[in-house]
């Protein structure tokens, strides 16, 4: 690399010796000044710094490859320590070494991902790092429950597949980042009825400016190939009978108009016309129009599918079911919700496999293989992590890894309804890209003073130094999540700005691992600007909360109030505040980050103190009247739905450190 950048800096400096101007002693006869008279000299120091750049540009690509090869190697060593080990504290030490080389793994991985030009590769490698993610978590849990009760074959099998699971996802990120494959994977790739249809009707439209390129032997095979593809929608047990019977008769009507295709085609070379007679133009838009019916059908057949069964499962009633009959070790109840749970999954996989030929894009298509893949394994590893709670039901342990184990399934529930939004707006012929985040700049709406600042990008060693930063602030965050969900009324101001501030505030970790949507540090700026104007409407809220209180409740909420107004202000103050050089900008970076962290630290004590005093509130105990004024007054925010995208990538990717994060609760538990 070094002789590389060496020979690379030579051949510049060759071109700027021969281009300088200044250099020349002899100008042309006409009294011109060339800009370089030695064009051989040029041409060849040209090709030589194209050559050394192009040499500096592949080390450096293999360079990082060995990166994240070494660092899937380590993850691997460590993991096999964590399969080996007999004692709870062992145990906590080995983690805390393998949640740090995760996140120096996630990181390296993050850079490659976006750093890819092939899309089907991205979504693989943003498939394989979600599993990674989520696995940690889930190996966490496992391992805990194994440890706490090393005879229960059902916590081995249930830590077993994660292991498995996890093994298998470093192996992919690896195929991806060197551009292999294990042999026959390519005969396995599956192959979508869309794309499939899209060959099939390019080939039939290209007729028109040749009869002579393909057989009609080729075209039958297509037609075959396809209609056989259908058969997953009108052989599965989920397919309405309407669907199927659309599906069917279109199918035949396909084949009917291929055999007038062909009669029409095989007459036209036998008549030798070089121009597209009218029966021919006719059959290629009446085969093209049935194909597009037939797509049309199958689209609508998956989709409405896909919509049923997320509403139909959107309660998590069998989750639910399978957690309190667990903890009342009730074993027959347990079975009877498992066999349920199966049923349930069962249908989620054939949805997943009719989706992805209904997909669109190869990136989606493999964003289904992805959903249909976490149904397969979590679906089994749910139904052991119950069977080891009902075994044991007073293990708080075990209730954990249930916990964590269906969140997964509900979060990937969650996925499947972006999914399946994604793949509407391809078919509509939107691209699914995302809504603007309302809370960010945008172009033609910046004052003068951010108009003139030059967006600075932190380096990797700045983001490091904000990752212990971040990570506190995910943790944070978590917390108030938590805090919001566990209000009875959602639409209570009080939670609607919670929840504003909180996905703001995930927003902001994301930027401190170079991910998400603020990718400068303007846009951080800007939005910590937002985000602490909506910490003191919450104030405001709050404060007309208190007025409803007793004079004995007050005391504790208006402290805190207190305490949530001034930080709010600094921060106003620090992310308007104008900075120059990368120092001063650094600093301010890690001001807002820190005065952040303060604003969620309150609002982690605020959130469960409102709920508290509300309930008091409702009882008619802790109220000086029943009527709730301060409910009526809706302040509204243009940064509360669409700063959830802040919140969500195409997978629903968690952070790792905040699995790291988990640790200090481990001797608790």
């Amino acid at each position: 690399m070094s002789i590389a950048c060496i020979e690379a800096k030579r051949a510049g400096e060759i071109i700027a010796q021969l281009t300088d101007v200044a250099n020349l002693d002899h100008p042309e006869s006409d009294g011109r000044i060339t800009i370089f008279t030695d064009k051989t000299g040029v041409v060849k120091a040209a090709r030589l710094l194209l050559s050394s750049v192009t040499k500096v540009l592949v080390l450096a690509d293999r360079i990082v490859i060995k990166q994240i090869i070494a660092s899937r190697n380590k993850v691997l060593a460590t993991m096999e320590q964590l399969e080996k080990v007999s004692s709870f504290q062992e145990f906590v030490q080995i983690f805390s070494q393998f949640g740090n080389e995760m996140v120096e793994f996630a990181h390296l991985t993050g850079d490659r991902q976006n750093d890819l030009k092939d899309e089907k590769k991205k979504a693989r490698m943003a498939a394989a790092r979600a599993v990674l993610e989520k696995c940690t978590m889930m190996l966490l849990t496992a391992s805990k429950t194994c440890l706490r009760h090393p005879d229960c074959e059902s916590a081995r099998l249930n830590k077993e597949g994660v292991f498995h699971r996890m093994r298998s996802a470093l192996e992919q990120v690896i195929e991806i980042v060197t551009d292999s494959r294990p042999s026959g994977e390519n005969a396995m790739a599956p192959i979508s009825i869309y794309s499939s249809i899209k060959e099939f009707k390019n080939k039939v439209e290209g007729l028109r400016e040749n009869l002579y390129f393909l057989s009609k032997e080729n075209l039958s095979t297509m037609l075959e190939l396809i209609l056989e593809h259908t058969e997953d929608f009108t052989d599965s047990a989920y397919t309405s009978h309407e669907h199927r019977e659309r599906i069917l008769e279109l199918s035949k009507q396909a084949k009917m108009e291929l055999e007038q295709l062909v009669s029409v085609w095989m007459q036209a070379q036998s008549q030798k016309t070089k121009d597209v007679t009218e029966d021919l133009e006719v059959a290629i838009l009446k085969t093209c129009q049935c194909m597009n019916e037939l797509k049309r059908e199958l689209h609508h057949a998956a989709t409405s599918l896909t919509a049923d069964l997320l509403r139909y499962h959107a309660d998590h009633v069998v989750l639910k079911a399978l957690k309190m009959t667990g903890v009342e070790g009730n074993l027959e109840a347990v079975a009877e919700y498992s066999c349920k749970l199966s049923e349930q999954k069962e249908q989620l996989v054939e949805t997943c496999r009719l989706l992805r030929h209904v997909s669109g894009t190869e990136p989606l298509e493999i964003t289904c293989i992805h959903a249909e893949d976490t149904f397969q394994v979590t679906g089994p590893q749910i139904i052991s992590a119950a069977e080891t709670l009902t075994l044991h039901p007073s293990s708080k342990i075990a209730k954990e890894n249930l916990d964590v184990f269906c969140e997964a399934w509900e979060s990937q529930l969650s996925d499947m309804s972006l999914l399946l939004r994604e793949i509407h707006d391809v078919f509509e012929g939107r691209r699914g890209e995302k809504r603007a985040y309302l809370s960010l700049p945008r172009p033609g709406k910046h004052n003068a003073n951010l108009k003139a600042l030059k967006p600075v990008k932190l380096d990797t060693e700045e983001q490091a130094k904000l990752g212990k930063l971040g990570l506190e602030l995910n943790l944070l965050t978590s917390d108030v999540e938590s805090e919001t969900e566990k209000w009875e009324d959602q639409e209570n101001e009080i939670v609607r700005h919670g929840q504003s501030i909180s996905s703001m505030a995930h927003s902001i970790y994301l930027f401190t691992r170079g991910e998400g949507l603020l990718k400068a540090t303007q846009d951080l700026f800007h939005q910590v600007e937002v985000f602490a104007t909506e910490g003191i409407k919450l104030a405001s809220v709050l404060t007309a909360f208190s007025n409803q209180l007793e004079d004995d409740d007050k005391p504790l909420l208006l402290l805190e109030i207190d305490k949530l107004i001034p930080v709010c202000q600094q921060l106003q103050i620090t992310a308007k505040t104008t900075v120059q050089g990368k120092n001063a900008t650094f600093t301010k970076v890690d001001t807002c980050i820190r005065k952040t962290k303060d604003v969620m630290t309150i609002l982690s004590q605020v959130l469960p103190l409102s709920c508290k005093l509300l309930r008091k509130c409702r009882t008619g105990n802790g109220c000086l009247r029943s009527s709730h004024p301060w409910r009526e007054n809706r302040l509204q925010t243009n940064t509360n739905e669409d700063s959830m995208e802040g919140k969500t990538n195409a997978f629903g990717i968690k952070s790792l450190e905040h699995h790291v994060a988990n640790l200090k609760f481990l001797e608790s538990k």
